[in-house]
């Protein structure tokens, strides 16, 4: 019997593969900050328990396999807040956005074909990309320059004839990257002249800083190019619930997904009640007090990682994430070190090695995502002592030279 080479191929999560040596370093007695993972600390809001007790069911039955209509109005309420106009039947409910992602991805492209990718990207792309056989064309975005999107001459670059479509997230995960109308502009108009789909990741859009604006596609003419893909998950607090969106006003391509929905019968039904209770008790308000909480998580991790020499970073401007590029050799290798054989008065840190965020070989070696998940002061705390870890660790590779 042999294994698929289709799972051979498919990475490790860059985020969950080092685990094992942050357990180990537990086990040893050591407090280890866990900054490598999109896991907010911030308390689920009691709406969503309150809609699974609304549930008056004696069976646990499927929905919809588009989901809940009451939910699909739901949602169709809370976009137009963000002046995203859909109708409740341009939405299908999906188990998590990873699942959003995987329809779209599965119903623009076939075995063998290629969608391009602004990267970093996040790093499940990867892995769903795998999954179907499809191949990332990466387009590279830069530290120096905040990540922002690649410029058109580069687009062309790593344009080919098999390329069916674009899959980028605004804001950015993993670099916190907020792109202006004019930089979506760019991968629209691209999109455009190519003939091909674009898939709009928009999770974190309720997630940007210092007065910056988050712009969806959907602002966008030639709708029927779009995708929007959504998750409730770093939202409301809620990545257990599992709940997602995949959006389209593109009617053909939306009865053709529902193939897809139908096949894994219906979204989690507790889930969905309990995101209905969210979406119809908290407005905007509740996000904007969750987005400046995590601005001064941003600012805290931001200051101390600033003081590391060498440390290429710019303020990332959205989402929860933050990308440097270190003066190091090699993040995973660096990050493992971290695990287990480096503390400070018995604390070390784990974040995540940037190089499992690219499709491009040997890109971002250097580089680490920070999930600043955790309250401003355990963020200073953690930062700083990244910071000692990297001159401790550049110390030792000296001397073993």
């Amino acid at each position: 019997m042999k294994i698929s080479q289709r799972v051979l191929n498919t990475q490790f999560s860059p985020i969950r593969k080092l685990v094992p040596y942050a357990e180990r370093a537990k086990q040893e007695g050591k407090k280890v900050y866990l900054l490598n993972i999109g896991q907010p600390d911030i308390e689920t809001p009691k709406a969503f328990f309150e809609g699974i007790k609304k549930y008056s069911s004696e069976v646990v039955y499927y929905s919809h396999s588009a989901g809940l209509l009451e939910l699909r109005e739901a949602f169709s309420d809370y976009y137009k807040l963000w002046d995203i106009d859909f109708d409740p039947q341009e939405l299908i409910v999906t188990t998590g956005g990873s699942e959003a992602a995987i329809f779209a991805l599965a119903s623009v492209s076939d075995p063998g074909d290629e969608v391009m990718v602004i990267e970093p990207f996040y790093a499940n792309y990867k892995g769903f990309a795998e999954m179907l056989n499809v191949k990332l064309c990466p387009v590279k975005s830069d530290p120096e320059t905040g990540y922002a999107v690649p410029s058109i001459e580069e687009f062309e670059k790593a344009y080919t004839e098999n390329v069916k479509a674009i899959i980028f997230s605004n804001p950015s995960n993993p670099t916190g990257a907020v792109y202006s109308y004019d930089e979506v502009k760019r991968i629209v108009d691209f999109a455009k002249e190519k003939d091909i789909f674009v898939i709009s990741d928009e999770v974190y859009k309720e997630f940007t800083f210092d007065g910056t604006k988050h712009v969806s596609v959907m602002d966008f003419e030639d709708k029927d190019r779009f995708i929007l893909i959504d998750s409730v998950s770093k939202r409301y607090s809620a990545c257990g619930a599992r709940i997602g969106v995949f959006a389209t006003k593109n009617k053909k391509l939306l009865e053709q997904v529902m193939k897809f929905a139908q096949s894994r019968l219906s979204p989690p039904l507790m889930a969905q009640f309990g995101v209905l209770g969210l979406l119809k008790d908290l407005g905007k308000d509740y996000h904007q007090g969750v987005a400046l909480e995590y601005q001064k998580r941003r600012d805290a991790a931001y200051e101390e990682i600033k003081k590391i020499e060498g440390a290429v970073c710019k303020k990332p401007h959205g989402s929860f994430y933050l990308s440097v590029k270190l003066p190091i050799d090699d993040s995973e290798e660096f990050i493992k070190w971290m695990l287990t054989d480096f503390d400070v008065n018995r604390e070390t840190v784990m974040v995540s090695p940037l190089s499992g965020f690219y499709a491009t070989p040997g890109a971002g070696k250097k580089e680490i995502r920070i999930a600043y998940v955790l309250n401003s002061e355990e963020l200073r705390k953690a930062c700083n002592i990244l910071k000692e870890a990297v001159t401790v660790y550049n110390e030792r590779k000296i001397k073993d030279k």
